[in-house]
């Protein structure tokens, strides 16, 4: 059984440790404890060329989303990938590794050893993409989401009011938002954005959790205009940490989660732990299940794929994306 493995040593459990665990248990397969993302890139794209069964991802979501893009054919994209995709959560939010259940590294790798030694066929789920300027992620998103991402990076060594210790991970995240994100808001007008539905004609979703036709959501309506504090797309229920984002998602095949929140940072601090969990239905959160639209905004805003951030953007087109991947279960492994 054919299986490659990229370790990345930046990521918040990365190590050398890993890398020798996976060659411990995983003796056939090919490890690169890579030093670098240009260096996992590299290496995923020579993958291209001989297809390994299953491409393992120890790191966080920002690993995975590069070597999904590093592997996707550069031409006529597949209905599928051409490997499926396991995830080991060495990152900080870990969102995707999350979903499919993955357990803490060391376990994880005994499993897939103990299945590539039985000869045993990978159990997986099939996942939609999103794609934003050529890239494919399962989440991406501007507002607070993208902001996040820098605060909780200029938090680790500013003052504040958790000791240096605790901001890292969840606490580090909460702190970034509580102490940066938020304040910041409070403060700034709040930017405005025109969503517009490029593609087939949208559903929502009422208030059981079911998928409806949304009333005058054919391609070319404007489906919202007005402010927003978040507003992203999703093919993965989690952002990270829990946090359902996009609850939604993969509810109907070839759509992807699409969500905005308009209220503002006072409102939202108030509301944390229902939008924590993803509660439907709530006051001033907007949910649509489409497979193409257009949001331009009033100022340029923070904008983040896969959980990494890509600068400013006043437009973002998001479409799901011609190809699907398949990602290792976790959880059927578990139950076998």
């Amino acid at each position: 059984m054919d299986i490659a493995v990229v370790v990345n040593l930046h990521a918040r459990r990365g190590s050398q440790k890993v890398a020798r665990t996976c060659r411990q248990h995983l003796p056939t397969a090919r490890v690169l404890a890579s030093q670098s993302l240009a260096e996992a890139v590299g290496f995923a794209r020579d993958l291209r060329q001989k297809p390994p069964s299953l491409v393992v991802s120890a790191g966080g979501d920002g690993t995975v989303v590069a070597l999904l893009n590093a592997m996707r054919a550069p031409e006529a994209p597949a209905l599928a990938m051409p490997v499926a995709l396991g995830l080991l959560p060495l990152g900080t939010g870990n969102g995707w590794a999350r979903v499919v259940g993955a357990p803490g590294w060391r376990t994880g790798i005994e499993q897939l050893g103990h299945l590539a030694e039985r000869g045993s066929a990978f159990p997986v789920r099939r996942f939609d993409l999103v794609e934003v300027a050529g890239t494919v992620a399962h989440v991406a998103g501007t507002g607070w989401d993208a902001e996040l991402i820098d605060d909780f990076n200029a938090q680790k060594t500013a003052r504040g009011l958790l000791p240096r210790r605790f901001r890292g991970g969840l606490g580090g995240y909460l702190h970034g938002l509580f102490t940066r994100t938020i304040p910041r808001h409070l403060l700034e007008p709040q930017v405005e954005v025109e969503i517009t539905n490029t593609g087939d004609d949208a559903f929502t979703v009422d208030d059981a959790g079911r998928p409806i036709p949304l009333p005058g959501g054919r391609s070319g309506a404007v489906l919202y205009r007005g402010p927003t504090s978040v507003c992203g797309a999703g093919t993965t229920a989690e952002w990270g940490f829990g946090f359902r984002a996009f609850p939604f998602a993969g509810l109907m095949p070839r759509r992807f989660c699409m969500r905005l929140y308009a209220d503002r940072a006072f409102s939202a601090t108030l509301n944390m732990r229902r939008l924590w969990r993803g509660v439907h239905p709530m006051s001033n959160m907007h949910t649509w299940l489409l497979n193409r639209c257009k949001a331009v905004f009033s100022r340029p805003v923070p904008f983040q794929v896969g959980g990494d951030r890509l600068g400013h953007r006043d437009c973002v087109e998001y479409k799901i994306a011609p190809e699907q991947v398949d990602v290792l279960d976790w959880r059927a492994i578990g139950q076998a």
